[in-house]
Parts: structure tokens; C-alpha cells; sequence
């Protein structure tokens, strides 16, 4: 009631989001996607509208095939209106990416025509917002979950020459890198950015993967303060934690994590707002998305 007052009498694009969301969380899918086309009819640039209805759309492909169409036309409507957005951009090509599994209406769909639909849009996107280095890491990780290991080193190549210091590409080249080329890649990283909180944590990894414990420690140390904000780096920070810690040092880093409510982070959001985590506390949401690191973690070493 309070919302649709606000709609009524104080109307803003947040408000309408704000109204959409609640009605999402209640599982009020109808509703909450009435408001967003409602909200796009007065605000048509307000890039949120389009990701959650395309969000809301794709939640339950497997069930409800038909919105695969609608959670497309989202996607291409924000596109349009934001060709700046690159959430918009990757959203879409994740759709793309796996939409083949869902689109029973072509009987001749090709295994990869999903990947080879997600590349075409993050080209396209690369094109209209150059030197971006999350669509290029984006990118990588799309051949690389399609198997295309050469292919995702080529763009990384690509992807530093155009981007030379952009902190999330040599993290991720530091990571992705085979393990005797690490501490060289990890070298070069900070020379390069010697103050980015990704690449400082991407070292510590590093650290904590040779049980260099204290200087693991330290560097993850370093991470939270260089940038209180980023979630993932106090889920790294507290993973560490969990495995190599005590007790006592665990909450510690719980504790700090708690004071600081970060609010920023792929792999913190992707966590903290999932519609069925919406009400967790940081607390909470630190020990989910550590619990989450950790097993990635040991699948990988498995395979």
C-alpha cells in the first residue's frame, strides 16, 4: 500500500523497481513484471526494469518454455534503449548460451549454436562500449566453459592489450594461468596495479594454495582494506579462514566483514541477491558464499 502510494503521489523509476521487486519476492511474478512494463512506459532508459524482467523470465525456463521469447525481448528492448549496460549485454548472452537446451520448437538446433549466439552478442557488445574488460572477461569465460582453452587464451591476449590494467583480467590471468607461469603472472599483475584489491587477493590465493599461510594472511588483509566494499574478497579472506584458521580468526574476519556490509562483488551479489537469500544478513551471506568458494574449490581439484 505504501508503494502504491509512493506510484501515485512521488513517482521515481526506483520506486516502480522497488514495487516490482517486493511483488517478486513474493512470488507475485504477474504483478511484478505489470509494474515493470509500467515502469517502462515513464522511465524507457532505466536499465534495472529490463534486467529484472528478463531475470523473471528466465528464472524457470525448464518448466515454462515460453518465456525463453519473453525474457529474449527483455533482454533486446534494454539493449536498445541501454547499449551502455553491460549487465544487460551479458545477461543476454548467458540466455543465448544456454537457451538451445529449452527451445524444443526447432527440431534442428545444433549443440553449439547456444555458444556461437552468446560469442555473436559479446562481440557486438565489445564493438559499442570498447576497453571494457568486464564483456571481455565475460568472453573468456564463455569458451572456456564450452572447452575452447585456446580460444579463451587468445581473448585473453586480446583482452590485456586492449585493457593493460584492468585489475579483474590479471586476476583472472593469475588464476587461470598453469601453475609454474602463476608466480610470474602474479608478478607482473602487481607492477601493473599494485593497489587492486583483485589482484592483491588473487595473490594471497596464490600464498594460501603454497600453505604460506601468514603471508596468505596478509595479503588478504591487505584486499579488505585496500577496498572494504568488495564482497568477494572477504569471502576469499574468511574461505582461507575456514580451512587454515582458528576459531578465533574466523570470526574475526566475520566480524569486520559484518561492520563493513559490503555491497559490491560478482560473486557476492550472485549470493546476497538470489531472490531465496534476500533477508540474509551479511553473516549469513559471508558463510553461504564461503561453504560455496570452498566446494567450487574442490570439485576443481577433483576434475
Amino acid at each position: 500500500m505504501l508503494l502504491q502510494r509512493a506510484r501515485e503521489r512521488a513517482q521515481t523509476d526506483r520506486v516502480f523497481m522497488k514495487s516490482a521487486l517486493l511483488e517478486r519476492e513474493e512470488k507475485n511474478c504477474k504483478e511484478a513484471l505489470k509494474l515493470i512494463e509500467e515502469g517502462i512506459s515513464k522511465y524507457k532508459t532505466f536499465a534495472k526494469f529490463y534486467i529484472m524482467g528478463g531475470q523473471i523470465c528466465s528464472d524457470d525456463l525448464a518448466k515454462n518454455k515460453a518465456n525463453l521469447d519473453k525474457a529474449r525481448r527483455f533482454y533486446q528492448r534494454g539493449l536498445q534503449e541501454c547499449p551502455n549496460n553491460v549487465v544487460i549485454w551479458i545477461l543476454a548472452s548467458r540466455l543465448e548460451e544456454r537457451a538451445h537446451t529449452f527451445d524444443t520448437t526447432n527440431t534442428n538446433v545444433k549443440p553449439g549454436l547456444g555458444v556461437t549466439k552468446a560469442r555473436g552478442l559479446l562481440e557486438i557488445a565489445r564493438l559499442k562500449n570498447p576497453k571494457n574488460s568486464t564483456l571481455w572477461l565475460e568472453a573468456i569465460r564463455l569458451e572456456r566453459r564450452a572447452g575452447n582453452e585456446k580460444l579463451a587464451n587468445t581473448l585473453t591476449a586480446r583482452a590485456l592489450q586492449e585493457c593493460p590494467n584492468s585489475g579483474e583480467l590479471l586476476a583472472a590471468n593469475i588464476r587461470n594461468a598453469p601453475r609454474v607461469e602463476q608466480k610470474s603472472k602474479s608478478a607482473d599483475a602487481i607492477k601493473r596495479c599494485p593497489d587492486d584489491p583483485k589482484v592483491i587477493a588473487a595473490v594471497a590465493n596464490l600464498f594460501a594454495s603454497d600453505r604460506k599461510n601468514e603471508k596468505a594472511r596478509k595479503w588478504y588483509d591487505r584486499a579488505v582494506i585496500l577496498n572494504p566494499d568488495l564482497g568477494d574478497s572477504w569471502v576469499q579472506f574468511y574461505a582461507f579462514e575456514l580451512e587454515a584458521g582458528t576459531k578465533e580468526q574466523q570470526e574475526k574476519v566475520k566480524e569486520r566483514c559484518i561492520l563493513a556490509e559490503p555491497k559490491h562483488g560478482e560473486f557476492w551479489t550472485s549470493i546476497m541477491k538470489d531472490m531465496a537469500n534476500r533477508r540474509k544478513t551479511a553473516a549469513e551471506g559471508l558463510e553461504m558464499a564461503a561453504q560455496k568458494m570452498l566446494a567450487e574449490k574442490n570439485a576443481k581439484a577433483l576434475n
